[in-house]
């Protein structure tokens, strides 16, 4: 019980130490983590005794409880599953792609020990990274060759910076976007030594502002898909077919930038179309770059390909080590990739699983939650498809909503869960949407919703 006193009743850490509560923190936490969360209590008992605004000090277990706090504190993961109810498919701020089955098994293949992630098993001698998942992206696109690095941008900086430092490099003005946390495609090209050159307005640019960027010395094109935004309106833009024509009758390259890596046609399942990099490679782009964890569905990675003598280029830049993939990125896009050549991704890959999703499905699921729960009216809402891919496209589904208390504190209930469920508000009312929680989540949302409606009754 805590007691009045003055801090030379304080026991030292060593007294503090030899205590059996204190063995039981050093054998969970390690002896110096436990003693260093020791010093910290008894130093901060010290400074509010000091200030005044500690009256009485705990006994030896009420320090050590505090310790044990302070430890939970400095261990607790800040990166850990989250249960993403949200209905938004490819969140960027909770991870993008969940990886398949598959994939995850092929992650922990190769990090639980050694594997052939540089070393050529027919010769005996070193071999690169950057040729893995190669032979299974260009069977799939039908390019020349491919490289993975470890993200999209990394990918564009890379190829500039092989093939463009230096030299001129055209873009439409209405493409010059910024990507999540501030990045923008203007500072990644300055950055590569490229010398960028608008064309064009906001919302109108032509064939021939390409022309005339390539008659006053432009050596490269770049299209940067406006992957999560749309411009409407009065606008016009020429095809990648026009800008490949512009570009080669200029002795110039064109780099396809196409963000989200669709492999897909996206209009089966209800969408407005997503150009693919199979298109990409058919219109004439040289180089195509997108990413691995978006509607691709694999972990995060940045993949270039097209013609072998530019990616032969690329792989010598020394930026290559720079930004190159490790051995769990490498596997999981791997085993990604193998669910789009063996016609299964729509059932395997998860993202494509909660695009294909039936209608009926969802609201089976919704009712099986407000049955288990005795609470809430399942609704038609929408899911969104984020991730920087099909701005403004939305999906039918349907959600469990909830009428409660102050919905915000409600929510922040649900984020205190284990594991937290991250959900929406709409109307004051708290929505949930099957189509983004995977189906071995279930029983831990419904125990995460049940202990939170005990706590925030309607």
């Amino acid at each position: 019980m805590p007691r009045m006193a003055d801090l030379r009743s304080l026991p030292s850490v060593d007294q503090l130490l030899q205590t059996e509560y204190a063995a039981e923190l050093a054998a969970a936490y390690g002896r110096p983590l436990t003693v260093g969360a020791i010093r910290s209590v008894l130093q901060e008992l010290r400074g509010a005794w000091k200030k005044g605004g500690q009256q009485t000090l705990p006994d030896t277990d009420g320090l050590l409880e505090r310790a044990r706090q302070v430890l939970h504190d400095w261990t607790a993961p800040t990166l850990q599953p989250v249960i993403n109810a949200s209905g938004v498919v490819l969140h960027t701020n909770l991870g993008r792609a969940p990886l398949s089955a598959t994939a995850i098994a092929a992650m922990e293949a190769v990090a639980r020990g050694y594997s052939t992630l540089e070393f050529d098993l027919e010769s005996g001698r070193r071999g690169s990274r950057l040729l893995h998942a190669e032979a299974l992206l260009t069977r799939l696109t039908g390019a020349e060759a491919a490289v993975a690095v470890n993200n999209n941008a990394a990918a564009v900086l890379l190829a500039l910076s092989a093939l463009a430092k230096g030299k001129k490099v055209a873009i439409a003005r209405s493409q010059l976007v910024e990507i999540g946390g501030g990045f923008r495609v203007p500072d990644v090209m300055r950055q590569s030594g490229a010398k960028l050159v608008e064309v064009g307005t906001t919302n109108r640019v032509r064939s021939a502002d390409f022309e005339e960027a390539l008659q006053a010395g432009a050596r490269l094109v770049l299209r940067a898909h406006p992957s999560n935004f749309k411009i409407v309106g009065f606008t016009e833009e020429p095809s990648l077919e026009e800008m490949a024509a512009c570009a080669h009758a200029g002795d110039a390259l064109l780099i396809d930038d196409l963000g989200s890596g669709c492999l897909l046609p996206t209009e089966k399942y209800g969408l407005a179309h997503e150009p693919t990099v199979q298109e990409s490679l058919r219109a004439g782009a040289d180089l195509v770059c997108f990413s691995g964890d978006k509607l691709l569905g694999g972990p995060q990675a940045g993949i270039l390909l097209g013609r072998a003598d530019l990616l032969a280029q690329i792989r010598k830049h020394p930026l290559a080590r720079a930004v190159r993939a490790d051995k769990t990125c490498l596997a999981a896009l791997s085993a990604t990739l193998l669910h789009y050549l063996k016609n299964e991704a729509e059932s395997q890959v998860p993202v494509w699983r909660m695009l294909s999703a039936p209608a009926r499905t969802l609201r089976a699921r919704a009712e099986g939650w407000a049955a288990a729960l005795h609470r809430g009216e399942v609704l038609r809402s929408e899911s969104t498809i984020g991730g920087g891919s099909l701005p403004g496209e939305c999906l039918p589904t349907y959600v469990l909503a909830l009428d409660v208390r102050r919905p915000d504190l409600f929510l922040e209930a649900l984020r205190r869960q284990n594991p937290p469920v991250i959900a929406r508000t709409e109307k004051d009312r708290v929505l949930l949407d099957p189509r983004t929680v995977l189906p071995e989540q279930e029983g831990a949302l419904l125990v995460g919703l049940a202990n939170t409606l005990k706590s925030h009754p309607a």
